[in-house]
């Protein structure tokens, strides 16, 4: 039997936050400029080869680079191209994060036609300045995600705030999804798409067991409709596959276990309680739907807990490997830190921290003891912990992972968290 191998140069991944959402009351906001990423691409991307890491999640900014009539200005993310080819980093793109241009109605099919145009017009363009393929795209990132907080939350754009309009937004932003992908694959059929939402698990509070209905219809219903919608299996009409849906991205944070709330959001489970779920048991109920190559897209402990989580996650990771789970990486995120949407405080979530210098300008600080932590993960896993010459000469054997995951006896804990 042939090995396999990772789809990505690293089994360890990273990513910069790109949220372009019209927020609340603020406007329209920008978190790559608010990280100053623009400014400190080349540094940034520096930061990833010396701690072991050949991928990034990275931002195209819809709202921002589309002015209408196929009126496109892709200049802005020319310094991520420049700092990936000369870091040797491979991008997986991801071309809507939370941000559609203004005036658009995310519910009419001019949204699904526009975004397919952009979306090929972002793949020729970063195709054709791309140092290494082949391109890996997400279409739309948490379709149901942001159709939470969109669609019935009201934190950003469109402002729904009723359970109906939430599904209705999701399913366009499926539809959206799956046009883009068609319109990526007339030029380039070899482009990989990863498909990005977060696991979730939602139970009754212990005092109400009527809403133990509900808590259950958004575990295994409606955390799976932009997934369902894309591969084809709810609404096929839309013209879903499981090709279309291609790799899946799972998202997990803390607060993706929840207590259920009527009015949302929900409240999070606090650790140690018994009604949390192993992650492994997530992702591997998630993988089993579909069946297809898998990441952990996003992750991340806070502040001291990034180390701890880091073995957590980890962990759970092998242990969905040795239950046969085709899980080709973790992706770190961020990189460098964000801040908490509402209130603009630093999160303390990156490999790097940051702090405003006087001049104004935001000074990356690697986190020593969570770099620690992966590079030890990264000797048992990858042999390495920096990028060589050429991290695209030597694939991670998948096989060699899943050998680590049994010897090693890697089992779930569902007090993980």
């Amino acid at each position: 039997m042939s090995p396999r191998y990772s789809l990505f140069p690293s089994f360890f991944l990273s990513g910069f936050e790109c949220s372009t959402f019209d927020w609340k009351n603020v406007g329209r906001r920008d978190l790559t400029a608010e990280l100053q990423h623009y400014e400190h691409a080349d540094e940034d991307y520096a930061m990833l080869g010396p701690v072991g890491i050949a991928v990034a999640r990275e931002g195209i900014p819809w709202p921002l680079v589309d002015h209408g009539l196929g009126n496109y200005d892709f200049s802005c993310i020319d310094p991520f191209l420049d700092a990936q080819r000369r870091h040797k980093i491979l991008p997986i793109w991801d071309l809507c994060h939370y941000g559609y241009p203004d005036g658009l109605d995310p519910l009419s099919e001019e949204f699904v036609v526009r975004f397919a145009a952009y979306a090929r017009a972002a793949a020729r363009y970063v195709a054709e300045r791309a140092h290494h393929g082949p391109l890996f795209i997400t279409p739309v990132n948490e379709p149901t995600f942001w159709g939470y907080m969109g669609g019935e939350w009201a934190w950003s754009a469109p402002f729904g705030r009723h359970r109906d309009y939430r599904r209705r937004f999701t399913s366009m932003l499926a539809r959206a999804d799956i046009a883009a992908v068609k319109a990526i694959r007339q030029d380039l059929p070899d482009a990989r798409m990863v498909h990005i939402d977060p696991l979730i698990w939602v139970v009754p509070p212990r005092d109400r067991p009527d809403l133990a209905e509900a808590a259950h219809s958004e575990s295994f219903d409606d955390a799976y409709l932009a997934w369902d919608i894309i591969a084809g299996l709810r609404h096929p009409q839309y013209g879903g596959s499981l090709e279309t849906i291609d790799i899946l991205g799972f998202n997990n944070y803390s607060f993706g276990q929840m207590e259920y709330r009527e009015h949302g959001p929900h409240k999070p489970l606090e650790p140690g309680d018994d009604r949390i779920r192993s992650v492994c048991a997530l992702v591997e109920e998630a993988w089993a739907k579909y069946r297809r190559p898998c990441i952990i897209a996003e992750t991340s402990g806070r502040g001291v807990g990034r180390s701890g989580w880091l073995n957590d996650i980890a962990t759970e990771s092998l242990a969905a490997i040795r239950r046969g789970v085709d899980l080709h990486g973790i992706c770190l995120f961020p990189a460098v830190d964000m801040t908490d949407w509402h209130t603009g405080e630093w999160l303390h979530m990156g490999l790097a921290d940051v702090e405003r210098l006087p001049s104004g300008h935001l000074m990356r600080m690697p986190c020593a003891a969570y770099i620690d932590t992966l590079h030890r993960w990264q000797l048992k896993l990858e042999r390495a912990t920096s990028l060589d010459d050429d991290p695209y000469s030597d694939p991670i054997d998948l096989d060699r992972i899943a050998r680590i995951a049994a010897d090693h006896g890697m089992v779930p804990d569902a007090d993980w968290s």
